[in-house]
């Protein structure tokens, strides 16, 4: 058998990184030049798929500091502040071409046995696989860069091609894969070692391919949503999806140093809760603390409109983040349950999932702080028991003053451990997404065979499963208690909140209580800002809590493609060098310049193929800098 990609061959463009390619289809090249007799497709397949991955020198700067601050997962500056990081640039792409190059090769040494009629029976299902994972490379690294190189003519160097075209030829790879698997053909058993995510399960793949058609066709959603429902209610047409546990595209982790240890597994970085998400998960759901929590925590739980003590000297308020300038001296009344498992309490620990990292301090353990009032006047604090999550961006002087801002690990919310041990697997895909995404497309009116509302309603309901806490699912979804951003669960609950809602609070230096309007934030990415609680933001809202903390990417996507859920914007006390845009004057909005769009190409790549270089970012429609807008993303 013989397919449509026959002597096409497929390469990133290099220019000077480690891979040393003098040209760029080098790539394609057997890598551990042995003879075509002694190897066979699914070794490469295996190894592509394995080192995907992320060992945990790119999983770090990529995975963690990346994806997940630009999805805002977790507290950190850097990429959410407008910092790229040349060098972690560089390893990514290198390490994608690696990923790249032995899924190519698995691809052509499949054609090349079927062309001869050398193949095995299962060879042509492996090449559609083999297909599909690729479209997963191809299109990962195009939605962080932009414009990259598709295909080129054997014998020729390729060129890079518009993410228009990247999305198109995808989508065409995905149908054209899935459509030519033939599940009454058998697995040997002797392959699927070499299968990490499905032991090579012909209709788990074709599942998979089906859904990321879903998720690649509605990510052209605003830029062209002919295209996108077209290309949605095929794949929907065709019939299988993921839509149970079992159907999840997961990779199990190990302890080590390779490929299949932990992405998040690095004890030094401190994955806190993020304002983003805590904004996301306080009262989400009216689920009650005292439901959720040990015996020993009751007596933390503060009443429902009391958003804590105020310290204006030392905490920031120079952002848009509904919770700044008070530190909550306990737990939420009410909080979304999936909380509470993602990420532990500070000074739970008799919490199995309670993280002691970094191993090598004793910060994880310790609750005692301190705020400094004036030069030898320090106000104690502490953080055992209770439930906070600081802005990202400059504090200033504010934050100089606040220990507990300077030693955030044991002070506020971190991952779980659970995340963190490489005992766990990692989720490329799973049933949630589909749900979520028949959701939105079925609330645009597209032929889905659902409804919005059954479709969201399954997606959390599968999610809950995940995370083990199912007997809160119809209390759940039947709240129309507003979070702090103004949104809630309720599908067919879409009054607006109002303004501001009326809270209590102490003032932390005189212990004097008091009440506050506080006001929930204008989102202005979103229906210029009128909007907080109609259908497409829930759907969005559920769909960025069920992707922690596995597909932080995703979540960036679609902050990107539709400006949803809400992020706060980072605090400028003092100005941030690397986001001009945004001021003091208008930190109460939001901007696309607010918020990274892409990373910028790594300098090896410019200063190794200048014409590859040059042509990628014409076709970028832009600057080749961190606030370009991809072509499928909101352009203001």
């Amino acid at each position: 058998m013989k397919n449509n990609i026959k002597k096409i061959a497929f390469a990133l463009t290099l220019g000077a990184t480690a891979v040393s390619c003098s040209k760029f289809d080098e790539i394609n090249t057997h890598p551990y030049n042995v003879n075509d007799s002694q190897t066979q497709p699914e070794y490469f397949f295996n190894k592509s798929l394995t080192d995907a991955q992320q060992d945990p020198n790119i999983a770090e700067r990529i995975f963690v500091l990346d994806w997940k601050t630009a999805g805002r997962q977790h507290l950190s500056n850097g990429l959410a502040t407008g910092s790229a990081n040349d060098s972690w640039s560089a390893e990514y792409w290198k390490y994608s071409s690696q990923w790249i190059g032995n899924i190519n090769l698995a691809i052509n040494k499949s054609e090349v046995q079927l062309a001869n009629d050398a193949g095995f029976t299962y060879t042509s299902n492996m090449l559609q696989a083999a297909r599909i994972w690729r479209v997963y490379l191809l299109t990962e690294i195009a939605d962080n860069f932009g414009p990259v190189p598709i295909i080129n003519s054997e014998g020729t160097n390729p060129t890079p091609s518009s993410v228009k075209d990247v999305y198109t030829y995808a989508l065409a790879e995905l149908k054209d894969a899935v459509t030519k698997m033939d599940l009454a053909v058998p697995t040997d058993d002797a392959i699927k070692k070499y299968d990490r995510a499905y032991q090579f399960s012909w209709e788990k793949w074709q599942r998979y391919g089906n859904s990321m058609r879903l998720r690649l066709a509605l990510r052209l959603s605003e830029v062209d949503p002919g295209k996108a429902k077209t290309e949605f209610e095929d794949a929907v047409k065709f019939g299988k999806l993921i839509e149970s546990t079992e159907q999840n595209f997961t990779v199990a982790e190990k302890s080590g140093w390779d490929g299949l240890t932990g992405v998040m597994s690095r004890e030094w970085n401190s994955q806190a809760l993020s304002a983003t998400m805590n904004n996301i998960f306080i009262g989400l759901g009216g689920v009650s603390s005292s439901k959720q929590v040990s015996a020993a925590m009751v007596g933390s739980i503060k009443s429902e409109n009391y958003i804590g003590k105020k310290y204006d000297k030392q905490f920031t308020s120079l952002t848009n983040d509904p919770s700044a300038g008070y530190w909550l001296d306990g737990l939420p009344n009410k909080i979304d349950p999936r909380a509470y498992k993602a990420f532990y309490i500070p000074g739970d620990f008799t919490n199995a999932n309670f993280s002691k990292y970094p191993s090598w301090t004793n910060d994880a353990m310790t609750t005692k702080s301190y705020l400094v009032n004036a030069p030898g006047d320090t106000i104690k604090i502490d953080t055992k028991y209770t439930w906070n999550a600081f802005p990202l961006g400059s504090w200033g002087d504010k934050g100089s003053k606040n220990n507990m801002f300077n030693v955030i690990v044991g002070k506020v919310p971190a991952l779980s451990q659970a995340f963190r041990a490489s005992s766990n697997s990692r989720i490329f895909f799973a049933n949630w997404e589909t749900y979520f995404l028949l959701a939105e497309a079925s609330l645009r009116g597209w032929d889905t065979g659902t409804t919005a509302q059954a479709a969201y309603e399954n997606g959390i309901k599968a999610n809950f499963a995940y995370w083990g806490v199912s007997q809160f699912a119809s209390e759940y979804l039947n709240s129309e208690d507003f979070n702090r951003i103004g949104t809630s669960v309720k599908f067919s609950h879409t009054t607006e909140p109002g303004n501001t809602h009326i809270m209590n609070y102490i003032d932390g230096y005189t212990n004097t209580a008091g009440t506050v309007s506080i006001k929930y934030p204008v989102n202005n990415l979103y229906k210029a800002g009128a909007i907080k609680n109609d259908a497409l933001t829930k759907i969005i809202t559920q769909k960025y809590i069920a992707n922690l903390p596995w597909l932080p990417l995703e979540a960036w996507n679609d902050h990107r493609r539709l400006g949803l859920p809400f992020f706060e914007n980072p605090a400028i006390e003092v100005p941030l060098t690397n986001m001009p845009d945004l001021t003091s004057s208008n930190y109460m909005t939001n901007g696309i310049k607010f918020y990274p769009q892409r990373l910028p190409y790594p300098s090896n790549f410019k200063s190794g193929s200048s014409d590859g270089y040059n042509q990628a970012v014409s076709l970028l429609g832009g600057s080749d800098n961190i606030y370009t807008p991809l072509y499928w993303a909101k352009q203001k």
